[in-house]
């Protein structure tokens, strides 16, 4: 079954590298018009070049910080005046400023990383709720993470905020609907920069650990994303796809 979104908008945060990118990827190639965003344009700029050779619709970028109330209604409002709607919103963008035990964590990064993998989403999806899919309906696809889902010693806050993520999602699936779905993805450990320092030092032995063997990549998490995105899930709101090669089990 091919997965089309062809007449599609959609808004993808964290898009420069990683998951967001691989995501937004996924989703030109699929048909849809995708406004990319993150925080710095010339990452951006590079991101919609590696992607346009293969993309279906428009690419649009908007740097912004996806912490930032104001940043975030801009690049709703450019997303809409610039490609005529906004069906699909992707809270991909999070931070990690602290490893270590929770307990030991500062104030100004406990409050950062709230600020961006909590708040944030909240704000990207009242912005979107507030401008375009109150009348005219869309598809929420928040990315936590399956420290969202279990306990991990040194990324203590990073998974609260990514818990937190998980029951915001439930909650607004069932307060938005019947117009608009919230879902969200909870990848297990992905091969992408910001989780280098866990992956790259030990990869085969980690590996070994994963009962599919490998360590995942981001088209993997881009997959999920699109099934979400597409009208195969029409009927699926509120739950979380967990995309983990096994490691949960």
């Amino acid at each position: 079954m091919e997965l089309r979104l062809d007449g599609k908008v959609a808004l993808v945060t964290g898009a420069s590298r990683g998951i967001g990118r691989a995501v937004a990827a996924a989703f030109s190639a699929a048909g849809a018009s995708v406004m990319l965003s993150s925080r710095k344009e010339d990452a951006l700029e590079e991101a919609r070049a590696a992607i346009a050779p293969a993309a279906s619709g428009d690419l649009e970028i908007f740097a912004a910080n996806a912490g930032d109330p104001d940043a975030a209604r801009d690049c709703v409002r450019a997303t809409i005046e610039r490609l005529g709607g906004l069906d699909i919103l992707v809270n991909n963008a999070a931070t990690n400023p602290y490893m270590g035990r929770m307990i030991d964590i500062d104030l100004p990064r406990l409050d950062k990383t709230h600020e961006v993998n909590l708040r944030g989403p909240f704000v990207w999806i009242q912005e979107a709720w507030r401008q375009w899919m109150a009348e005219h309906g869309g598809n929420v696809i928040n990315m936590s993470s399956i420290g969202g889902l279990s306990i991990e010693t040194s990324l203590g806050h990073y998974n609260v905020t990514k818990a937190a993520l998980l029951h915001l999602t439930r909650s607004l699936a069932k307060e938005l609907a019947p117009g608009v779905r919230v879902n969200a993805i909870a990848p297990g450990l992905v091969k992408t920069d910001m989780a280098r320092a866990l992956w790259e030092p030990n990869e085969d032995a980690i590996s070994r650990m994963v009962p599919l063997g490998r360590l995942g990549e981001p088209p993997d998490i881009a997959n999920a994303a699109l099934f979400l995105a597409s009208d195969a899930s029409s009927w699926v709101t509120g739950t979380t796809m967990v995309v983990d090669g096994g490691m949960l089990l």
